[in-house]
């Protein structure tokens, strides 16, 4: 597989885990939330983001991903440095462009009057340190979350799974007491990226991690191929738990028909789809 990719050298250096707190990357402010932000009304592109990232929430709840308001959506635009989230707590239904929060990489508001989703801190941090990944889906949705809870990796059992992620899809450890103290979102993030790093992955090669006790996260070039991951891996897990169901000892897919479904969508000699 590919390797996972090096950090911007702006991005300061990770060491260690809990104790030595200080030492982690970690924004310098992004919470208790200030105050709302004039609109930047002279960058389309911006306003763009925030149609995508709006609309990719809003599938959330029409697609099965989310009940309540059990996940958000985020995208970033690479050539300004800012991205946007959700509003916390908000009803999908009621989203609309101009209620996204715009951030920029130092988890700063620049725009917006509501309170950013509870898991911004996660998603920043990943853009920090995955330069490639410009879109991020987290949901609870019922198989892949009971791939999480069990802290059980997602086999590539077939086909359908290949076709979006290249092998098995792994689990991220739970975090320390120390780390859940002091801040839950950021070492949430530190942890996914930590994992991606151990194992050698590239996020938009494996665009799914599965967070211990938790939940699943994807990612994608932008924010709808990020949703479309998160949909790809919720069908693949129901799909494996009843393949579990029929046959409890089957071992996953044999690697030259993985290779294959695979590449022929993402490798360089891809020819799946139109060009």
């Amino acid at each position: 597989m590919t390797a996972f990719p090096h950090r911007s050298p702006a991005v300061p250096e990770m060491r260690g885990r809990a104790g030595k707190r200080g030492q982690h990357s970690r924004p310098a402010a992004l919470f208790p939330f200030a105050a709302a932000c004039a609109p930047l009304h002279n960058n389309a592109m911006l306003e763009e983001l925030k149609a995508e990232v709006c609309a990719a929430n809003r599938a959330l709840e029409h697609s099965g991903l989310a009940r309540l308001t059990w996940g958000n959506v985020s995208g970033i635009d690479r050539a300004s440095g800012l991205w946007c989230i959700k509003p916390s707590g908000v009803d999908y239904s009621a989203l609309t462009p101009d209620l996204m929060v715009l951030l920029d990489l130092d988890g700063e508001v620049v725009e917006g009057g509501l309170r950013p989703s509870s898991d911004t801190k996660t998603h920043l941090h990943l853009y920090r340190e995955c330069p490639r990944v410009g879109g991020i889906t987290h949901t609870h949705s019922p198989h892949a979350t009971a791939f999480a809870q069990a802290g059980r990796e997602l086999p590539c059992f077939g086909t359908t799974h290949a076709d979006h992620f290249h092998g098995t899809v792994p689990v991220v450890r739970a975090l320390t007491p120390a780390e859940v103290a002091e801040d839950y979102e950021h070492f949430t993030g530190v942890a996914i990226v930590e994992r991606l790093r151990e194992l050698g992955l590239d996020p938009l090669e494996m665009p799914a991690v599965l967070q211990l006790h938790h939940a699943p996260f994807t990612f994608g070039r932008n924010a709808s191929e990020s949703l479309k991951n998160s949909i790809a891996l919720e069908v693949c897990a129901q799909m494996a738990l009843a393949t579990l169901a029929l046959s409890p000892g089957l071992g996953p897919i044999p690697d030259h028909i993985l290779e294959k479904h695979h590449l022929r969508k993402h490798g360089p000699g891809a020819y799946y789809g139109q060009v």
